[in-house]
């Protein structure tokens, strides 16, 4: 009988941070300053509303992967949402789960604010300022406290729909709250259906599987889309952008770092998680965040790192990271407006009391869900200036510096939604302590290309959700 004998494979002569995920992202990071800066040179000599080619591709290519990320969206949701309540009919508690969950929310929300307002009482950057008055101007869009309601009604199935362009191109748009609510509904439907509805689940199933392929292949284009993203940023918004509102931008930097690198290691700390393994594990998506300016696009990422590299249990995560998504934004609901209404009540003489700043942390923690409907913080701001009484003008002041600041206030954003998701399911005893291990050294499940739970074996931390809610 022969015996065959495969040759070691051969060891990587390079460390294994430079040769994993978070190593070609700053690979692509590093990059795409330098083109960034090469692309800026040659914009020098243009005119004021030309651009080099280095410029228009590095816009193309990182529009295209913000793009590709979006597309998977509603697939995402409708069928991880139908899988996990069909995974999760018989647990009894997950309703305590969902409590928790928004508790959370509003419990980071709230502090978050209060940092904003001490940030912009402190800094006041609305005092001294060489802003131009003309550049006051009403916002386009304004959110309302019914905006929430509205939003909830989905205009028609899955909330999809399209809308035509200045240009005549057709751009599809979905909103991911009525997505969220009918994925729900209709997993509710189905495990009530019984076993008349056992193929449909099976299809979700599927479904979800096939989506998480072509999910995987996205994300391994991260590092060419941060690239593309930084160079773009690079190239468009110099130092010069500041202008007269250099002192506001570095105040929403100051509250994001400080609700980044204060907060939230209080709150892990509490929670008894490892504050430096819990940064490590998110990073990819705190700096996506921070390149691509958008919650949605990099809300399959980070549920991928939620489960993943955290060990947060699909048939939570399922439900935690898209309802993040749209209602759970420090920095755009909480540092931003806090310290943007500050500043308009400086630049008008505009005195504020007690009751102002009750005011502000009202809105803060409740009108997340109220602009969940919409995009941008431009329509959270527009809510807590009116609520304010104050004047809606003041939103063109800051119309300039939007694209710099926004890059801070999503980053924290989605590193938030990371980290309620994770405390969550570690106080409830259902995060996955061996994946959370398994990412130590740099080790990320955005370092493999298949999830070795999809054979459909009962992981631990689903056995450890079943437990603990069969007690409750």
């Amino acid at each position: 009988m022969s015996t065959t004998t495969t040759a070691p494979a051969k060891a990587s002569r390079l460390p294994s941070w430079l040769t994993g995920f978070g190593g070609q992202v700053i690979i692509g990071l590093v990059i795409g300053l330098i083109l960034g800066f090469v692309a800026r040179g040659m914009d020098a000599g243009l005119g004021e509303e030309e651009q080099s080619w280095l410029t228009a591709t590095l816009t193309w290519l990182g529009n295209t992967y913000v793009t590709l990320l979006k597309l998977l969206i509603p697939p995402l949701i409708f069928a991880a949402v139908i899988t996990s309540i069909a995974n999760l009919r018989k647990v009894r508690n997950a309703a305590r789960l969902a409590g928790s969950t928004l508790i959370w929310f509003a419990v980071t929300a709230f502090i978050s604010v209060v940092i904003g307002i001490v940030v912009g009482l402190v800094m006041q950057p609305g005092v001294g300022t060489s802003v131009d008055a003309a550049d006051a101007a009403d916002p386009s869009r304004m959110g309302s406290w019914l905006g929430f309601i509205n939003s909830v009604v989905p205009a028609n199935f899955l909330g999809l729909s399209v809308s035509e362009s200045s240009s005549g191109a057709l751009n599809a748009n979905f909103n991911v709250l009525q997505i969220l609510v009918l994925s729900l509904a209709i997993g509710i439907a189905a495990v009530k259906a019984g076993k008349k509805a056992e193929p449909f689940i099976s299809f979700a199933e599927s479904l979800l599987s096939v989506v998480q392929v072509m999910l995987w292949w996205i994300i391994r284009l991260a590092p060419v889309g941060t690239a593309a993203l930084i160079g773009k940023a690079v190239s468009t918004y110099g130092w010069e952008a500041l202008g007269s509102l250099g002192k506001f931008v570095v105040a929403i930097y100051v509250g994001c770092a400080l609700v980044m690198f204060v907060l939230y290691p209080a709150v892990l700390v509490y929670a008894r998680i490892p504050v430096l393994g819990f940064f490590k594990r998110v990073w990819p998506v705190t700096t996506l965040g921070f390149f691509t300016r958008s919650s949605m696009g990099v809300m399959p990422v980070n549920q991928r790192v939620a489960e993943k590299s955290m060990g947060v249990p699909r048939e939570y995560a399922s439900f935690a990271m898209p309802l993040g998504a749209t209602s759970k934004m420090d920095g755009c609901a909480s540092i931003y407006p806090a310290i943007a209404a500050i500043f308009v009540a400086q630049f008008y003489g505009i005195e504020l009391n007690l009751t102002h700043y009750v005011l502000i942390a009202l809105v803060a923690v409740l009108g997340s869900a109220a602009t969940a409907g919409t995009t941008g913080a431009t329509v959270m701001l527009t809510l807590m200036l009116s609520t304010l009484g104050l004047p809606l003008a003041g939103v063109g002041l800051l119309l300039a510096v939007e694209p710099i600041i926004d890059m801070a206030r999503t980053a924290t954003n989605v590193t938030g939604q990371n980290l309620v998701a994770t405390v969550v399911a570690k106080r409830h005893g259902i995060l996955d302590q061996k994946i959370f291990d398994a990412a130590e050294n740099g080790k990320s499940a955005l370092d493999t290309a298949e999830d070795e739970d999809d054979s459909g074996a009962e992981t631990e931390a689903e056995a450890a959700l079943s437990e603990v809610t069969t007690r409750a």
